[in-house]
């Protein structure tokens, strides 16, 4: 027996249907569009607000004028210099100080810089360091650190007072201090105008002169000229140095010193005895008399 088997009817190719294709797609269209519309009022909105924020200083600018204009005579009134502190001054006058301010009768402490103030002062030759400050409502105070004397400085004929680093504070002429120590071999003139070489020689006579007065008494003169060989006398004594740390070869002469005969240091009448501590190790004694 044969069986018969019907044969379905093909189907007719063709595009496959998808019936959600058109919903998506105009899901999406309208997102796009929501994204469009969300941008374009987040751009006006930050336009909105810098056109707040331009107002808002203009507003701020022209009433800062108003009021500067309106109120500039009674603000100048109420912060008027009427008067300067100076302290800390001793070899520097007051009337000096207001000079070296230069204040416009009828400046008000809010015209002033107090930095710029402060500079000028520090041009005074006696005057190490300054600081200047607004004293509400009428006072502009000056603090004031003077420049210690601290040796005189001989070139030729002439004297100079000058601090521990150099700085030459007044022409004395012929006057001396003896209660100074005394520089010789020095220009003034490399001194005025800030030479390095010079203010160091200085400092470093200054330092040599207060550790010889601290074991010899009496005064202390130091001969700079040659700064290979420093040249520093006292109460008789004479001492040589070399290149090396000035300190250095002193501590070396301290160590040494108490095997010396004390007679060579007892300040009595005697020709000079002579250190010589040019040498490495070496402290060469030269007595006479």
């Amino acid at each position: 027996m044969k069986l018969f088997m019907r044969k379905r009817s093909a189907r007719n190719a063709g595009p496959r249907l998808n019936q959600w294709k058109g919903a998506r797609a105009s899901q999406a269209a309208d997102q796009r569009q929501q994204a469009r519309r969300e941008k374009l009022l987040s751009r006006g909105r930050r336009a909105l607000r810098i056109g707040q924020w331009i107002i808002g200083l203009a507003a701020l600018t022209w009433g800062l004028a108003f009021v500067t204009r309106e109120m500039g005579p009674v603000l100048q009134e109420w912060l008027e210099i009427q008067s300067v502190e100076v302290e800390g001054i001793h070899h520097v006058t007051k009337p000096e100080v207001e000079e070296l301010l230069a204040l416009k009768p009828g400046m008000g402490l809010h015209q002033v810089s107090v930095t710029f103030l402060a500079e000028r002062v520090r041009t005074h030759s006696w005057i190490k360091d300054a600081a200047v400050e607004r004293r509400l409502p009428h006072v502009l105070h000056v603090t004031i650190l003077e420049r210690t004397p601290s040796a005189i400085l001989r070139t030729g004929v002439d004297h100079w007072l000058s601090d521990e680093d150099g700085h030459l504070l007044a022409k004395l002429g012929s006057q001396d201090d003896p209660t100074l120590p005394l520089l010789v071999g020095l220009e003034s003139k490399a001194l005025l105008l800030g030479d390095p070489l010079a203010r160091h020689a200085v400092q470093s006579g200054v330092v040599l002169a207060k550790l010889i007065a601290n074991t010899i008494e009496g005064r202390v003169e130091v001969d700079l000229a040659n700064p290979a060989n420093v040249v520093a006398s006292t109460d008789g004594v004479r001492f040589q140095f070399g290149n090396d740390s000035l300190v250095g070869q002193w501590e070396r002469f301290q160590k040494v010193k108490p095997s010396f005969r004390a007679v060579a240091f007892d300040g009595r009448k005697r020709e000079a005895s002579e250190i010589d501590l040019r040498y490495d190790n070496r402290v060469i004694v030269r007595e006479r008399g």
